[in-house]
């Protein structure tokens, strides 16, 4: 995914909205609120969703590519819009077309990430003119995986997700297998079979290889394919994880080779695909 630099990025630009993997996952307690207190780092790779815009002459938001069975007004891209034109008084709207390649209930936040596209996009186009860290409240709003696209940094977050400490990140390969199932995020965090007491770490002991997700135990009790596509990948790649509350998972590879020859012995009903790992989100230096 090639970076594009800022003055570059205009009303005609194809604007990405990347996946993420979680290399770990801890929940390490939760508040009286009901929010659950994490640790993950945060990995941006080169698959991803692809927004474009258009400038309106009436406020209107519109959503040329609605997402079946979502009411538009639900959707978060229009969400985010809409807060942005509150935050900033802005007066005139957009159309956004949205090209979903992303799996919904994957764990790869795509709709954080084209929620957050859309912020950093027309905080441009729209010249609103708000701070990075601006942004990222707004996305708090909109969900806990928001900010963190917004931030567009490698990073180790804390908390239910809004802490980063960035992190540089060795060049790695992943092989992402999706299994054919939509988990649902809330199920797996109002499990009563959720650890959320793992001993937290200090983002500077951390290091790639370490640490496990305290979502895929639960995921895999109630989705059997998350089990099985995890199962076969650890038979070759002993690391490979789960991905946020699921469903995909991944294994890391040193070179695409080997990550692409894995791809092609995939099991006959199974998915998936290899991507980079990037060293920042491709619009963190908009």
């Amino acid at each position: 995914m090639e970076r594009t630099t800022v003055s570059h990025w205009n009303w005609q630009s194809i604007w990405p909205a990347p996946a993420k993997l979680n290399l770990f996952l801890h929940v390490v307690g939760q508040r009286a609120d009901g929010y659950h207190l994490l640790q993950t780092v945060f990995r941006f790779i080169d698959h991803a969703d692809h927004l474009r815009f258009e400038p309106r002459q009436d406020a209107a938001i519109v959503l040329a590519t609605p997402t079946p069975g979502v009411l538009p007004e639900n959707d978060l891209t229009v969400r985010a819009a809409l807060l942005l034109q509150a935050a900033t008084d802005y007066r005139l709207g957009a159309t956004i077309h949205l090209d979903k390649q992303l799996p919904m209930g994957g764990g790869l936040g795509g709709g954080s990430s084209d929620a957050a596209t859309v912020l950093l996009a027309l905080n441009h186009l729209w010249q609103t003119g708000l701070s990075r860290a601006r942004l990222e409240t707004i996305g708090m709003e909109l969900g806990a995986d928001v900010p963190v696209f917004v931030h567009g940094r490698n990073t180790f977050a804390e908390g239910v997700g809004e802490a980063f400490t960035d992190i540089e990140l060795p060049p790695a390969y992943y092989l992402v297998l999706h299994p054919a199932v939509n988990v649902p995020t809330g199920a797996i965090f109002g499990s009563s079979n959720l650890r959320r007491d793992t001993p937290p770490i200090r983002p500077g002991d951390w290091q790639p290889g370490l640490g496990h997700n305290d979502l895929e135990p639960v995921a895999c009790a109630g989705f059997p394919l998350v089990a099985e596509h995890l199962a076969w990948l650890r038979q070759h790649a002993p690391q490979a994880l789960m991905t946020g509350s699921g469903a995909c998972v991944f294994a890391a590879f040193p070179g695409r080779e080997a990550a692409e020859a894995l791809l092609a012995r995939l099991p006959e009903g199974f998915s998936g695909w290899v991507a980079d790992g990037l060293p920042e989100h491709p619009l963190a230096r908009l």
